[in-house]
């Protein structure tokens, strides 16, 4: 193989992800019909005795009669409720800076208008350029659009423990790549995928990169499956193809890509301490452990993604959440509320997340209110502003603050004030706490914010 010179592909995350600090992304397909437990539907219904399985069966009938390509085939998947408008204006609503949709997840079934793969969202189910219209939406409300990319998981993903299972039928091929004997379940991940696999991987995520022309690529994980040469030749024509420029970039799990092409991320978890190296977690809205929408679907409150996105922004990290669209392409008006009450917060105090960048310190998970109430500290810089983050209830009373006591925190202070609140706060410093006097409150049930203005631009980690 020829030499790959991963170090010229090497590049810092641009600003503009940097400054975004949240996004969202769509798990939307056919595993959005059944609804049932999560998006591994596709795989888990062809083996005998999994719930899925069992499900399917009772639902829609044997695995022989009705299959996965059935959902798209048979007027199922149809997404006719699907309006990329409402989608956009939804984002922008809730705070969100980049945002967009899996493109192809684990199933073969892409979301855009692909020469590539025919079974796509176009000649079938919804009949429409999802990645496309989204793409089109997004760009011209000011959203960086991303998509998502999951399709080195459908190597081995469609295989069954039921010999007359569709997936193995004459002619299916082209609905679900090579079904490979279930041996291979038992060695996987060590039987890579052979050449075609890998050929045909890179060529979508290209199409993708020249019909749509997206700011960031999301690689989920097990993209180390797929040939050095084909990752290579992929971030290369991303990075320095024809649409290239400098704001590009990928995100990617674990090592599945050379340290330093991307941006790392980690799934449904955060750091203990702030990070030299910028990081993205995703997670998901939905409380069960699923990525697309299900029935009986319930979602994190608004508290919690506000908690979360705060943590993440002050330990160098941005947060892509996820959301679920049902089968028709509309949005769960609970699931619509807290991405509102989250952009609401965003509105008010997005100051404190935009642009920022970390303090030496992250926060201090326990401060104290006169001596009698515990609030949760997080920090945030941004030139010559400290933003002190407190999670939950703000009481009156005196704030005491040992990270920021004349020791570690000598930048000389011009004022204190409360975001939303009153503009000239008492304060004093010590050798032990920076004391903050707060006496009328105006307090933000889930987050409220302390903006101390310095003299001099404030030095983070």
């Amino acid at each position: 193989m020829p030499y790959l010179n991963w170090d010229s592909l090497k590049r810092p995350a641009p600003k503009w992800f940097r400054d975004a600090k949240f996004g969202l992304f769509f798990h939307w397909g056919p595993y959005s019909v059944p609804a049932y437990q999560n998006e591994w539907y596709s795989r888990n219904m062809y083996e005998v005795g999994h719930p899925q399985n069992l499900y399917h069966i009772q639902t829609y009938g044997e695995l022989k009669r009705f299959g996965y390509k059935d959902f798209y085939l048979q007027g199922y998947f149809e997404g006719e409720k699907f309006n990329p408008e409402e989608w956009a204006d939804l984002i922008v609503k809730s705070g969100a800076k980049y945002a967009g949709p899996v493109a192809e997840h684990s199933d073969n079934f892409s979301m855009w208008n692909s020469k590539v793969n025919l079974v796509n969202s176009v000649n079938y189910g919804p009949k429409r350029d999802v990645v496309g219209e989204l793409a089109e939406a997004l760009k011209k409300r000011g959203i960086r659009f991303l998509v998502s990319f999951h399709h080195q998981w459908l190597w081995g993903w469609f295989m069954s423990t039921d010999p007359e299972a569709d997936v193995y039928h004459p002619g299916n091929e082209v609905f679900y790549g090579k079904a490979l004997p279930l041996e291979t379940k038992r060695m996987f991940p060590w039987r890579f995928p052979d050449e075609d696999f890998n050929r045909i991987w890179a060529e979508k995520v290209i199409e993708v990169i020249d019909l749509y022309d997206p700011d960031l690529i999301y690689f989920d994980s097990r993209t180390f499956l797929i040939d050095e040469k084909y990752r290579y030749k992929v971030v290369d024509h991303f990075y320095n193809g024809p649409n290239s420029n400098s704001d590009k970039i990928i995100t990617y799990k674990m090592n599945d890509f050379p340290e330093g092409v991307g941006v790392k991320d980690i799934e449904c978890e955060s750091f203990t301490d702030i990070q030299p190296f910028v990081w993205q977690t995703d997670d998901h809205l939905e409380v069960q452990r699923t990525w697309c929408w299900i029935q009986g679907v319930k979602y994190k409150t608004a508290y919690e993604i506000i908690h979360l996105l705060c943590d993440v922004v002050s330990k160098n990290g941005n947060l892509l959440l996820n959301v679920g669209p049902k089968a028709d392409g509309s949005f769960d008006e609970s699931a619509k509320e807290v991405l509102y009450e989250v952009g609401e917060w965003l509105s008010v105090y997005g100051e404190a997340i935009y642009e920022t960048r970390p303090f030496k310190i992250y926060g201090e998970d326990t401060a104290y209110v006169d001596d009698r109430y515990s609030v949760t500290i997080r920090f945030t810089s941004k030139d010559k502003e400290l933003y002190v983050i407190t999670l939950g209830y703000l009481p009156s009373g005196w704030l005491k603050i040992r990270s920021l006591r004349k020791e570690v925190f000598p930048s000389e202070i011009d004022h204190v004030e409360l975001i939303n609140g009153d503009r000239n706060l008492p304060w004093k410093q010590d050798d032990l706490f920076l004391w903050i006097y707060i006496e009328n409150p105006t307090p933000h049930p889930y987050a409220n914010v302390i903006k101390i203005t310095t003299k001099n631009k404030i030095r983070g980690r």
